[in-house]
């Protein structure tokens, strides 16, 4: 009988690790989900999976945990998007990777792949509403977290013999998502804002296509190589609330625009309430930096070329499913 290969999932108490779950098991694979002590698991008891955690500051501890459990695959999708600061950024999203992957490459396993999803933040926007990003397009982020991803990546391949992909999502959607979460929830009560009036072109992922994509890239023979990954397609400012009207029966909304200058006093006013505070305001200067930028539009030929990699997921098709989720389980 096959003895089932393990992955090793981070971060898979989050709305990404949790499908990344459970695309893993419809793969056939032995799952280990890495989690925090403090982390609520309640809604992943439906799987049959196996618990670990990680001491990410400890490479020696990292590389007992690798070698004891004898993993072919590691995911790392486990970071932060919101930080206090520069250096907590830096710390828990590219720190914390690098030791990871220094455990992996020194741990006596044989590892299939490192797969680190990283985000299309990395490559930060353009300004050109004509051009696209590129796989290896020069990458200027526009943000701390961004620059934090950017940085993990430049960690790892500079790690010799490291069997790497990373997986550069655009902006992810779908059951369980909290942020774009809060704009579903204000178009349901009948407002639909908006910052500014300038175009922009904007590119989104649902979260079953990404967790795929992920776990087919395990087995996929292609490594160090960087893939940006959205829908294939390019949606205009406004596609994200009409997708969500749509699949709340024609929402009929309060439709308005608010001054770049309003919003912006806005996020350095919830910076400075949120100054003493553990948690980090849903909207911030840094945050204004990626809504207010005019194009988010990414290339998906490598992913789709090397990985065959085909989303099944429009936004209107998985918007309609997101929010049939939502209802269902009384988040709407």
């Amino acid at each position: 009988m096959d003895m089932k290969k393990r992955v090793l999932i981070t971060g898979a108490s989050g709305f990404v690790g949790y499908h990344l779950i459970a695309a893993a098991l419809d793969s056939n694979l032995e799952v280990f989900a890495a989690v925090r002590p403090s982390s609520d698991i309640q809604h992943l008891k439906e799987f049959d999976i196996q618990y670990t955690s990680l001491n990410f500051n400890d490479v020696t501890a990292l590389q007992k945990e690798l070698e004891e459990k004898k993993y072919s695959y590691i995911i790392h999708a486990s970071g932060t998007t919101k930080a206090k600061n520069k250096e907590e950024y830096n710390k828990v999203n590219a720190g914390y990777t690098k030791n990871l992957a220094l455990a992996a490459i020194n741990a006596d396993i044989q590892l299939g792949k490192f797969v680190f999803v990283s985000s299309l933040a990395a490559m930060g926007p353009l300004t050109d509403l004509n051009a696209r990003i590129e796989d290896h397009s020069v990458a200027h982020p526009v943000t701390n977290y961004g620059e934090s991803k950017l940085l993990a990546e430049q960690y790892l391949s500079e790690i010799k013999g490291l069997p790497l992909i990373v997986i550069r999502p655009t902006a992810v959607y779908g059951p369980r998502e909290k942020d774009i979460f809060i704009l579903l929830q204000t178009i349901n009560k009948g407002l639909e804002p908006h910052i500014g009036k300038f175009r922009q072109q904007i590119s989104f992922i649902y979260v079953k296509d990404l967790a795929k994509i992920i776990i087919k890239s395990l087995f996929s023979d292609v490594t160090n190589r960087q893939y940006n990954v959205s829908d294939g397609d390019i949606y205009d400012r406004y596609a994200l609330a009409e997708g969500v009207k749509k699949a709340l029966k024609n929402k009929r909304t309060l439709k308005f625009h608010l001054p770049v200058s309003a919003v912006s006093a806005l996020a350095a006013l919830m910076e400075r309430l949120y100054k003493n505070s553990s948690a980090s305001p849903a909207l911030n200067k840094e945050k204004m930096n990626e809504l207010t930028a005019v194009n988010w539009a990414c290339n998906i030929d490598g992913a789709v070329a090397e990985l065959g990699f085909h989303p099944e997921y429009k936004l209107e098709s998985g918007l309609a499913e997101t929010i049939g989720w939502y209802k269902e389980n009384k988040w709407l």
